[in-house]
């Protein structure tokens, strides 16, 4: 029984982390700092899926949603120039 209550606690935890990495990732004006937190959320939830027993699932997550996409959103907005539009902008 005590185990049940600490694995809920733990994916709570988890999953709440995540929710906000991702509210982070919306309300953040600097680029670079939202693909971070974007890529810090899918990471919590990887680990989260890790927790519920699901490791193939994870390391997907972890691969895709965290590496893969934060990589190519980095490399779009160095080829767009976009950190330096948000900055003349006025961010």
């Amino acid at each position: 029984m005590a185990v049940e209550v600490s694995i809920w606690i733990i994916q709570g935890t988890l999953l709440v982390l995540a929710f906000v990495f991702f509210l982070m990732a919306l309300h953040v004006r600097d680029l670079i700092r939202a693909i971070a937190s974007f890529a810090a959320g899918s990471a919590f939830v990887a680990a989260a899926m890790f927790v519920l027993g699901a490791p193939f699932a994870a390391v997907l997550e972890l691969t895709v949603g965290a590496g893969l996409v934060a990589v190519l959103f980095i490399v779009a907005i160095t080829l767009v120039g976009g950190r330096e539009r948000a900055e003349e902008a006025g961010a």
